[in-house]
């Protein structure tokens, strides 16, 4: 069921954009997943992209990682894992 989360929640993925600088590639992809989980729900083989689509492939992977996850559980952890970078990152000015 889709969602659009806490306002906590909508208030940490505000704090994504203003990173200093985007974190590494396998931390977005967590961050990808658990937004998705709490906005989207489990992954469908329906969203799973094409042969060539090696972006969607890894975003699709790390979405399967998490399936079944509650959103709940996802919007904690995301909420911990955004707090975590801009305590280590910081936002822009």
């Amino acid at each position: 069921m889709p969602s659009e989360g806490s306002a906590e929640f909508q208030a940490a993925a505000a704090k994504i954009q203003q990173l200093q600088k985007m974190p590494d590639t396998e931390t977005l992809k967590e961050i990808y997943a658990l937004f998705k989980q709490v906005t989207v729900g489990d992954v469908t083989p329906a969203d799973k992209p094409g042969f060539t689509d090696f972006q969607g492939k890894a975003k699709y992977a790390a979405r399967e990682k998490i399936k079944g996850m509650s959103a709940e559980e996802a919007e904690q952890k995301y909420i911990a894992i955004v707090d975590r970078l801009v305590a280590e990152i910081g936002l822009k000015a």
